[in-house]
């Protein structure tokens, strides 16, 4: 069976991102397996110190994770019509050494998703992802979009998807996203 990786780009313990992950391992089919992962502990890159000390335990560890995969997913907040610094400062480590980069995302799928209290989704930060899933040589999916808006009515005070609408496009959103990893080169 197929293994994805859900990788969340807020630590916050109240993340509307990791209440999505959480929606989509519930509504993704049988047919896969999806490991949640975490950015907390990756420290700020530092080329001094990755010379000194190598990569960080947290940075490698997510790495070897990543590199067993099939797949790997982007969930992502928006700050200020982009990326997140920690997210994407976590995939710079995961990206070192360089001579690690066809290991560990050379053709592997990926699919992004987010949501934000905001209105506009997150369609800025997922944009802004592209230029890095393309250099990292990733294969994206593109078979559909999920820009989940308004995230505090979406979410109830628990963190669980309360919006029907949504928990429709994420269910065909999974199932997509499952049939392209499932049929995707080895």
């Amino acid at each position: 069976m197929p293994t994805i990786i859900g990788l969340v780009g807020s630590v916050r313990r109240a993340s509307f991102n990791a209440a999505l992950l959480r929606a989509a391992i519930e509504a993704a089919p049988a047919t896969i397996t999806i490991e949640t992962a975490s950015i907390a502990g990756i420290p700020l890159y530092n080329g001094d110190e990755e010379a000194a000390s190598g990569i960080p335990e947290p940075a490698r560890v997510l790495k070897e994770r990543i590199a067993a995969a099939d797949g790997l997913m982007l969930i992502t907040p928006e700050y200020n019509n982009s990326v997140p610094g920690t997210f994407k400062n976590s995939i710079d480590w995961l990206s070192r050494p360089m001579s690690d980069i066809p290991r560990v995302f050379g053709g592997r799928a990926v699919a992004m998703m987010g949501a934000t209290p905001g209105r506009g989704g997150t369609t800025l930060a997922q944009a802004a992802w592209l230029p890095v899933v393309r250099v990292l040589g990733m294969r994206p999916w593109f078979g559909r979009t999920l820009y989940v808006a308004n995230a505090g009515s979406v979410f109830d005070k628990d963190g669980k998807l309360v919006d029907e609408q949504v928990r429709k496009q994420l269910t065909a959103f999974m199932a997509g996203f499952a049939e392209f990893v499932m049929h995707s080169p080895a």
